[in-house]
């Protein structure tokens, strides 16, 4: 199991003080945190894609070229990239060239996305969601099987064989297809033989054994090799140096992120119970101590079967800087080695 960390480039209330990081100060941070990360030992580091004031990571390969110039171990990539509001021309120019600075270490994953603000934000209708991904992946892995391409489809001009540069240094540019609980979706990247980032955000993990089962036969049953089916999993989390601590430092800014998010959504405001509930043993945030982490790391690989990639997305708009540091270093000096043989 390779273990990595995914950011949303949130924006961040000092806890201590009250002070509201500026977007520049946290992009300075946000590239020590990679840093560190590349130095602990962590294999990957993602950056997500929102179109949101809360968010600073609308530009994804911006930073990613940022980070593949201060870096040199560690993977890099998108978390995901929204592909229906994206040019596959342009996403796949734009990771092949990423690819060319980080010397081969960059991966490419996409879906649909959480949030819909870059529907209206690029003209694109809400009614096209399913169909926009659809036509847009079939382009993308087209462009990434040859330079010259031949298609034609609804929501871009089509192309008759015009040449698509650069070319990666990885042959192929490695595509991962993030999904979270939509059969359909598990079923495609496995009809496609691509590997598939699993986004658990509620709910208990283990209920996605079914799915990824799925995923798996839906794979086998189209040909493809076992081993090209890889599974990852993005969740949310944080190591600390106890659980109680962890719980405490970590709380606040859970309550507020999902406090918005429940106000748009229209559902009850979260409370402590139920964060107390959903970071749990059996719950979906992975949080506590390095020995609990890797308990349920453990845990979780065997009810899914095998899992070959997890991604904890661990700031919040309440984290302290030196706080998530410190849980960087936990997950990649006391976490990831004593995983890295399942």
């Amino acid at each position: 199991m390779h273990v990595g960390i995914d950011s949303f480039v949130s924006r961040v209330t000092d806890p201590s003080t009250g002070h509201v990081i500026g977007p520049a100060e946290r992009m300075a941070h946000l590239l020590e945190e990679i840093e560190l990360a590349d130095r602990s030992g962590l294999y990957s580091f993602g950056i997500g894609e929102h179109h949101r004031e809360e968010y600073y990571d609308s530009a994804p390969p911006v930073i990613l070229a940022a980070a593949a110039a201060r870096t040199s171990r560690i993977r890099l990539g998108s978390a995901v990239a929204v592909l229906s509001a994206n040019d596959p021309v342009r996403l796949f120019q734009q990771f092949a060239t990423l690819d060319l600075i980080s010397r081969g270490r960059m991966d490419l994953v996409v879906g649909r996305g959480s949030f819909t603000e870059s529907f209206p934000l690029f003209g694109l209708d809400l009614h096209d969601y399913d169909e926009l991904f659809s036509e847009k992946l079939d382009l993308l892995l087209k462009i990434r099987q040859a330079p010259q391409v031949t298609w034609s489809g609804r929501h871009r001009p089509a192309l008759s064989g015009q040449g698509i540069y650069p070319r990666p240094v990885q042959d192929p540019l490695p595509i991962w297809v993030g999904v979270g609980g939509t059969p359909e979706s598990f079923v495609r990247a496995g009809l496609l033989g691509l590997p598939l980032m699993v986004a658990i955000i509620g709910g208990e993990p283990r209920r996605f054994a079914p799915l990824v089962d799925l995923y798996r036969r839906a794979g086998a049953e189209a040909g493809h090799d076992p081993t090209s089916l890889r599974v990852g999993v993005h969740v949310f989390g944080y190591v600390g140096e106890s659980r109680q601590h962890a719980a405490d430092t970590i709380y606040p800014g859970w309550h507020e992120m999902f406090t918005s998010v429940s106000r748009e959504r229209g559902f009850p405001p979260p409370n402590r119970a139920q964060f107390d509930a959903t970071s749990g043993p059996d719950g979906a945030f992975f949080l506590g101590d390095p020995d609990g982490i890797v308990a349920k790391l453990e845990r979780v690989t065997d009810q899914l079967g095998g899992v070959d990639r997890i991604s904890l997305q661990m700031t919040n708009p309440r984290l302290a800087h030196a706080d998530l540091l410190r849980g960087i270093e936990l997950l990649g000096t006391e976490v990831a080695p004593r995983v890295a043989h399942l």
